[in-house]
C-alpha cells in the first residue's frame, strides 16, 4: 500500500507564496523505490471538478503544468526522502482549492501523466486559500 500525507497549506493574501508538501510510504513504495511513481498535484475548489496542477516524472527529469499555473507553481520530489513538495508563488484568489498530492503505479520512471485516471494512489488534500 502507499500512504500519501499533505501539509503546507493554508490561508495567504493575493500575491503571496505557500509550499506544499506531501509525504509518501507504504511497503509497495519501498518494494519498488519512490523513483518508479510520477508523481502529480490536483485540485478542486468548491462546487467545482477535480483539476491537474502539476505533475513530475518519478526521475525528477519532467515536469508538467496546467497552463493555469504555469510560470508561478513549481513541483520537486526528493527520492531519498519519499516526498514531492508544490512552490506556489504569486498567488491568486482563483488558486483557493483543496489540493491532492497523488502518485501512480510504479512504471513512470520517465514520464508523468496529467490525467486523474492515471494515478493510484491519493492523499486527503490540504486546503489553500487565497484572499483578495
Amino acid at each position: 500500500q502507499v500512504q500519501l500525507v499533505e501539509s503546507g497549506g493554508g490561508l495567504v493574501q493575493a500575491g503571496g507564496s505557500l509550499r506544499l508538501s506531501c509525504a509518501a510510504s507504504g511497503r509497495t513504495f519501498s518494494r519498488y523505490g519512490m523513483s518508479r511513481y510520477a508523481m502529480g498535484w490536483f485540485r478542486q475548489a468548491p462546487g467545482k471538478e477535480r483539476e491537474f496542477v502539476a505533475a513530475i516524472s518519478g526521475n525528477a527529469g519532467s515536469t508538467y503544468y496546467a497552463d493555469s499555473v504555469k510560470g508561478r507553481f513549481a513541483i520537486s520530489r526528493d527520492n531519498a526522502k519519499n516526498t514531492v513538495s508544490l512552490q506556489m508563488n504569486s498567488l491568486k484568489p482563483e488558486d483557493t482549492a483543496v489540493y491532492y498530492c497523488a502518485a501512480t503505479g510504479p512504471y513512470y520512471t520517465s514520464s508523468y501523466s496529467h490525467r486523474d485516471h492515471d494515478y493510484d494512489y491519493w492523499g486527503q488534500g490540504t486546503q489553500v486559500t487565497v484572499s483578495s
